[in-house]
């Protein structure tokens, strides 16, 4: 197994960031495999979306809508308003994803792109780990 660790400004706002430039140029010329993407902090998540067409603002909302941020409402409440519920996101976004490599190229859909999903105001810096796996 081969890894990479990125580090990735996401700011202080909420924020879907894509990582599938990077995930390509990490698998380039590796071969056939699997990608692992693994987010390893409890307010952030992965996720497999097509970008730039609305998606990343409707999967904000979307998560607004079904945890909203309101203080008072999270048994975990301390940090920035919210910050209870950004520890629950990643049971509805996942902290890690699978892709295949075929020929040392992702094999994702036409529209399909590679997320970093972070709602968390808090942090405005995050990791994400890559590795590829070969039998």
């Amino acid at each position: 197994m081969e890894s990479f660790e990125l580090t990735v400004s996401t700011g202080r706002t909420a924020t879907v960031i894509d990582l599938t430039p990077d995930s390509r140029l990490f698998v380039e010329d590796k071969g056939d495999g699997l990608l692992s993407v693994f987010v390893p902090h409890a307010t952030a998540g992965v996720a497999v979306i097509e970008v730039g067409a609305g998606s990343d603002p409707d999967l904000l909302q979307a998560i607004d809508d079904l945890l909203p941020a309101e203080s008072g409402r999270w048994l975990h409440d301390h940090g920035s308003p919210g910050h209870g519920r950004d520890h629950v996101v990643p049971a509805f976004v996942s902290p890690s994803l699978t892709v295949p490599v075929l020929e040392g190229r992702l094999a994702l859909g036409t529209w399909q792109s590679i997320v970093l999903v972070d709602p968390n105001v808090d942090n405005p810096v995050r990791q994400v780990r890559l590795s590829f796996l070969t039998s």
